[in-house]
């Protein structure tokens, strides 16, 4: 069964829209026979998410450091649950044990967890399908930031090919699961000066 980390916020945000999108994307995993992999809590969008996967069926693996247990944070009612001890570890376990990752709106953790899986990509440890759901144009000012990296010289334009994007969920899976990645992608050459 192929699977896809989710990486997405630890509240709901102040859209219904945010909601309803985690939603329908877990209502797809399960439709498409996808697993789930994302942050092990049953709170904000990460439960959503999981609950709908649970409610119809579907696999979901939680990864969640020890701190966060500790904190009452972990969902219950998993297929699987990691336990790791550090948010480092958590990053490296959801990364080996998907086939693909996704994006949704989320705060600071979102953001570290999708650039890091992003940067090792660019690197080349990796050469799995990076989505972004810009659900209600939440990404709308980060994608225009990534734009002008490469207009400015910082991101070659392949780089940025990378980032696979959509405002539906549906959409956006067709465009994970269609993938292709480039053979031998370099992120450092001689014009790179």
């Amino acid at each position: 069964m192929q699977r896809f980390c989710v990486f997405c916020g630890s509240r709901v945000g102040s859209r219904p829209e945010y909601a309803e999108s985690a939603r329908r994307l877990g209502e797809l995993l399960v439709e498409r026979k996808l697993g789930l992999v994302f942050g092990g809590g049953h709170i904000g969008l990460m439960g959503v998410l999981a609950d709908t996967v649970l409610k119809a069926g579907g696999e979901t693996i939680g990864v969640i450091p020890q701190a966060l247990v500790d904190k009452e944070l972990a969902h219950s009612g998993l297929t699987q649950l990691h336990v790791v001890a550090t948010m480092h570890e958590r990053k490296a376990v959801m990364a080996d044990l998907s086939d693909g990752f996704v994006a949704l709106p989320g705060g600071f953790g979102t953001a570290d967890e999708f650039f890091e899986i992003l940067t090792w990509s660019q690197l080349g440890l990796h050469a799995k399908p990076i989505g972004l759901l810009n659900i209600a144009g939440f990404f709308d000012s980060l994608l225009a930031w990534l734009d002008r990296t490469v207009q400015e010289g910082f991101l070659k334009p392949k780089h940025r090919g990378l980032l696979l994007e959509a405002s539906d969920p549906e959409q956006l899976l067709d465009r994970l699961l269609h993938y292709q990645a480039e053979t031998a992608l370099k992120w450092i050459d001689q014009d790179s000066r």
